[in-house]
């Protein structure tokens, strides 16, 4: 599905699961020669969250809408519509159905994060016509456009 501003939201499917990691605050850690740390964090926004869902038992024609979103989102790079970059989840596309507003799923919509895929997804022949899916992402914190 693509709305009007061009962006292509993930295939209403709903995941058998989802594996969620919040990502880490930018870093770095300095010992001195007699092994005291001191920690530098460079910023106040998480990155690198990662999110994996898996499709079991789906049809062949879900599994191919899963890669057309694969596709789409990773050949529109050059295009001049930036939201064609991200993948795009709402509650009952990719989120089972899940309340995005609160809980765990709210996380998954943190303000300035947007997921792309972080791998292509793997897609695994059950028997005739039935495929498990799994689709790998992270967030990603990109920075503004310039002019």
């Amino acid at each position: 599905m693509t709305n009007e501003a061009g962006v292509r939201i993930f295939p209403k499917i709903n995941a058998t699961s989802r594996t969620y990691t919040p990502g880490e605050w930018p870093t770095k850690e300095f010992v001195a020669l007699d092994g005291t740390k001191t920690y530098l964090r460079f910023g106040n926004k998480r990155t690198d969250s990662t999110l994996e869902l898996t499709f079991n038992n789906i049809t062949d024609s879900q599994a191919d809408e899963i890669l057309d979103n694969y596709v789409y989102v990773n050949e529109k790079w050059s295009d001049t519509v930036e939201g064609t970059r991200w993948v795009v989840f709402t509650e009952d596309r990719g989120l089972n159905g899940a309340d995005i507003t609160s809980g765990l799923p709210s996380y998954l919509r943190e303000l300035n994060l947007r997921w792309r895929y972080a791998k292509p997804p793997k897609v695994k022949s059950v028997q005739k016509g039935i495929s498990n899916v799994t689709c790998s992402f992270v967030a990603c914190l990109d920075s503004p456009k310039l002019n």
